[in-house]
């Protein structure tokens, strides 16, 4: 992002606006238009540090105009410092305004340095950029967590002084996510200066001038009427979406003192110690968790329905240079906008979060400041139309040479002449082209809104008509989202046991301890609520789970304080064979994360036994971290067994744990020296259910020449199962395993083609899979690459990367950033890239890909364009649909008004030929009854039943396009022509 410093100049404002009173104001119209020609008018350049007006070019290329402002009487002592800043340029009337995040650390430490007693700032897009005196440059205002070690986050557990608030107030301002709404008069302003209204109060005045008075009076009153419902529209979408942002909540704050204040969370700043009521509260901060656990509802923000678990932020010596992030730390972050519904405290006795980031700086501020200042557009069309109107201006030029000249020779008036001429270019330069354009999307988006598809963002609708490739999640897109527990497969000295398919037969022993705690679930009103997949691995044991702090005699019985304990069921309920009776309690939890692939606990028997570390995860994940003594030889064989037959297996491990004996040292052991050395327990095998929905879908994308590609967390060899049983790999191609490793110290980075099914001959042909890194196989064929794999495609092998994703159909064990990196790399490619995901890991993807669709049962999701209630990928073929009708409606209509146009444009050249025109009520006959209203209706034209093979074109200048136009309009001069010069050679019309 760029900035150019100006100052003010009085004698030059002065004259601009002298001139502009002078010349009624036709200035200040473009001035409206282009706001940078008002500032070289009335300012000068200057450096950064005397500006008080900037010029912002930022990425896009699109400039803005902001004022400096100033808040007087600041504490001298107060300074901003920033260690590592990189790319300003110091005492530059240009520098970069903004840097990487992770440039910077903010520490806003009292130095008694600066000599300013002003503090000077801008607001661009909601974020806060402060002048920095030592740099001569503007920054960011960095957010506490920049930096941070997760010790220094919880450094902040006692508080600010009142004075260090007082400090953080200026520099961050007030924690509010401010949506700008503008008065009626102000958009009535902004409506009427449109350059298509400019042109439209031209014509009307035009029109009184020749006398068109009905005419005049009924676009007038179209006018009145469209820009009424025009400023309802946007005063009520502001107004939706200010009301969905505002929040105000009281909170209560701890300051340094040990004070607890209640105050309003429009006050609160980066390094506020809040604490949680137990009832739960809606999030006005991202805020990281200190102590206590949270079940939190983050649909607003990410689309997933299902309540997630937060834990405490780890703390301890080994944490000390562990840099505190908060998405690689998600799990102990409370987001802004996201409702807490139940917070329960253990040691502290309270529920204690510490403010990280305040108002656009939160994610739901990003979010926001998306949907107010989204990512422009460059689609083809709407260059194209444009382009095609200036075509047709030029027309009007040679019709108001030829209008001139035509009326020079029947003498007639100056007055009538100059109308005359004029009225030609409101002819064939039609002022309801732009909002006839829009019509096809309006209606896309209400037929869209009635099948349970909501749409934040009209433009992305014509974009989804280009659609060339779909992503999709697995779990809980394609498949269904809870899982059914097949089996168990447990060890005995280390090797498989057959698998049992009741766990309940289990007996006493860390297998079955592990399937009983190791989980996120908990209990709201009595009822166990949590990830679906917990939820069935807990319900297939039959134990129950109970609160720790419900039975008095819960820390008695364990020796210790305990988050949760689960209970075996009832002798009763238990079947034939080992009885259990001896309940669980839970001491830690280490939540899952999509980057560790894994979860843990930390558990204890009652009395004096041992607390165990127990943990679940993707099988290869887990095997790494245990002892390889104790993983079977057969499990690689074990695992594909049932992988490749498409069910999802995960991997069980334990560990004594002999540094813990309390709850407090359970809370305080880190996780990195917790989760290692393990004992590889066995394997949990469920059923993963394909949606019925799913493979009619996949098959008519692939029949309508839509690529399809499954991107997802799982294993790779179920996610390829799975592929083929929906027919997103058909039987007939052959999958080869893409196997990228990165350089050793003694080797180069390789490539490798692994056949997923190896078939005779394929060991004698290696060469054939890999030959200077390309592949050469003949017959269909596609690739399956994991995360890691292709890590290290996109880093040692650029080249290839483009060739294998081209062939690729399954990415497996795909990290959040990795599937956004890969929705980007198709990009690249020249493809028109939808993204279908159900959860949070998606959020980066569905952001990134032209056309975003969250399965949420949110009515609107800011976690992507589209939001769709019905839980399957029927939506997807519905939205693709819409797209194109809305995108084929828009150039039919825009040929259509193009070709009315350009008739009605050689009917008055032709009648000004035997000095005549059309009367009042005929030009009201072909505008508004015959162009319009055919216009508006063309518009209601619904999509195809089906997809089809071809997709619109998506440019106007095209040969199909344009010759049909030529053609039509041809046909239409040649008939009048025809007609004109018949009627002309009839002897009676001399007489």
């Amino acid at each position: 992002m760029e900035l150019c410093g100006y100052c003010k100049v009085k004698w030059r404002t002065v004259i601009c606006y002298l001139f502009c009173v002078l010349t009624l104001g036709l200035p200040f119209i473009i001035f409206h238009w282009k706001p940078r020609l008002f500032v070289l008018a009335t300012c000068r350049r200057c450096s950064l540090a005397e500006a008080d007006t900037l010029v912002i070019k930022d990425i896009f290329g699109q400039t803005f105009i902001v004022d400096v402002q100033e808040e007087h009487g600041v504490d001298p002592s107060l300074q901003v410092d920033h260690a590592g800043r990189q790319g300003a340029v110091p005492g530059s009337s240009l520098a970069l305004a903004v840097g990487e995040e992770d440039e910077f650390k903010d520490t806003i430490q009292l130095h008694y340095k600066e000599e300013s007693h002003v503090l000077r700032y801008f607001i661009f897009e909601g974020m806060r950029y402060i002048w920095r005196e030592q740099s001569q440059d503007f920054i960011k205002v960095s957010t506490l967590d920049e930096g941070l070690t997760c010790a220094e986050v919880h450094g902040y557990k006692s508080g600010l002084s009142q004075a260090d608030h007082n400090n953080r107030k200026l520099i961050y301002g007030p924690n509010d996510i401010d949506v700008p709404l503008k008065s009626y008069g102000q958009l009535l302003i902004e409506e009427v200066l449109n350059p298509f209204y400019i042109f439209q109060v031209f014509s009307v005045i035009l029109w009184l001038c020749e006398a068109y008075y009905y005419y005049a009076a009924c676009i007038i009153i179209i006018s009145v009427i469209s820009i009424s419902v025009s400023l309802y529209e946007t005063r009520k979408q502001s107004v939706t979406l200010r009301n969905m942002v505002k929040m105000a909540v009281n909170v209560t704050v701890r300051r340094a003192t040990g004070e607890e204040l209640m105050v309003n969370s429009l006050d609160l700043v980066p390094g506020d110690c809040i604490l949680l009521p137990a009832g739960g509260i809606l999030m006005p901060c991202d805020a990281a968790l200190l102590s206590g656990e949270c079940m939190v509802n983050e649909s607003m923000l990410t689309g997933e329905s299902v309540p997630e678990m937060k834990t405490p932020l780890p703390d301890g010596p080994s944490t000390a240079d562990t840099v505190y992030s908060s998405d690689a730390h998600r799990r102990h972050t409370l987001f802004c906008g996201t409702q807490i519904i139940q917070a329960k405290s253990y040691l502290d006795k309270e529920v204690i979060a510490v403010v990280i980031k305040t108002g656009y700086c939160t994610v739901k501020g990003n979010l926001i400041s998306s949907i107010l200042h989204p990512k422009p557009i460059h689609f083809k069309f709407y260059r194209d139309s444009l382009m095609f109107v200036l075509v047709l201006a030029l027309f009007a030029i040679i019709g108001t040479i030829y209008s001139i000249a035509i009326h020079i020779v029947y003498k007639s008036g100056v007055s009538q002449i100059i109308i005359r001429a004029l009225d030609v270019i409101t002819i064939i330069v039609p002022p309801a082209l732009p909002a006839a354009m829009t019509v096809g999307t309006i209606y896309a988006q209400s037929r869209l809104k009635k099948k349970g598809i909501f749409c934040i963002s009209p433009p992305r609708i014509n974009v989804s008509g280009k659609i060339k490739m779909m992503c999709f999640d697995k779990t809980g897109t394609l498949t269904e989202e809870g899982l059914d527990v097949w089996g168990i497969i447990p060890l005995e000295h280390f090797n498989f046991l057959p698998i049992i398919h009741d766990p309940r037969s289990l007996p006493d022993g860390h297998l079955l301890y592990s399937l009983a705690s190791c989980h996120s679930v908990t209990l709201l009103d009595g009822r166990p609520i949590g990830d679906l997949m917990d939820l069935k691995m807990m319900e297939s044991t039959g134990w129950i789970l109970e609160d720790g702090d419900v039975d008095p005699q819960t820390k008695a019985i364990f020796g210790t304080t305990v988050l949760s304990v689960m209970k075996p069921p009832s002798l009763e309920e238990q079947p034939h064979g080992p009885k259990h009776e001896v309940p669980l309690g839970v001491l830690q939890r280490f939540p899952f994360s999509s980057n560790l692939q894994r979860m843990s606990v930390i558990a204890k028997l009652p009395g004096d036994h041992l607390p165990e570390l127990y943990m679940k995860g993707a099988p290869e994940m887990v095997a790494s971290l245990c002892k390889p003594d104790t993983v079977p030889p057969d499990f690689t064989a074990m695992l594909r067994q049932y992988t490749q037959d498409g069910y999802r297996v995960l991997g069980f491990a334990h560990k004594p744990l002999h540094s813990v004996r309390t709850f407090e040292e359970a809370q305080s052991i880190t996780r990195e020296s917790a989760e290692r050395d393990l004992i590889f327990s066995g394997f949990l095998v469920m059923k993963n259910v394909l949606k019925s929905e799913t493979a009619p879908v996949i098959y008519s994308l692939r029949k309508a020449n839509i690529r399809t590609v499954m991107v997802t967390g799982d294993n790779m060899l179920t996610a390829v199962n799975v592929a083929k049983s929906c027919h997103l790999v058909e039987p007939s191609e052959r999958v080869f395993f893409v196997n990228a490793s990165p350089p050793t110290y003694n080797s180069s980075a390789t490539l490798k083609f692994i056949p997923a099914e190896p078939t005779l001959g394929d060991e004698s042909r290696e060469g054939l899979y890999q030959q200077g890194g390309v592949f050469l196989d003949r017959g269909p064929y596609c690739f399956a690459m994991n995360g890691k794999s292709f890590q290290v495609l996109s880093d040692y092998f650029p080249d290839y990367t483009s060739k294998i994703l081209i062939h690729a159909a399954v990415f497996a064990r795909m990290s959040p950033e990795q599937k956004t990196q890969l929705v980007r790399d198709f990009q690249d490619l020249n493809y028109c890239v939808g993204m279908c995901g159900d959860g949070a890991n998606d959020c980066g993807a569905l952001k990134a890909a032209d056309v975003g669709i969250s399965l949420s049962d949110a009515e609107a999701s800011v976690a992507s364009p589209f939001t769709s209630k019905v839980s399957n990928i029927e939506c997807v073929p519905i939205v693709i649909r819409e797209g194109r009708c809305s995108l084929e409606t828009s150039f039919e209509i825009f040929k259509y008004m193009a070709m009315y146009s350009l008739t009605q444009f050689i009917s008055v050249l032709i009648l000004y030929t035997v000095d005549t025109n059309l009367g009042d009520f005929q030009f009201l006959l072909f505008d508004l009854v015959i162009t319009t209203t055919l216009a508006v209706l063309m518009g209601r034209t619904g999509p195809a039943s089906e997809l089809g093979i071809k997709r619109p074109l998506g440019t106007l200048i095209s040969i199909p396009v344009l010759g049909s136009l030529i053609v039509q309009t041809s046909m239409i001069l040649l008939v009048q022509l025809l007609s004109y010069f018949l009627l002309i050679s009839q002897p009676w019309l001399s007489s």
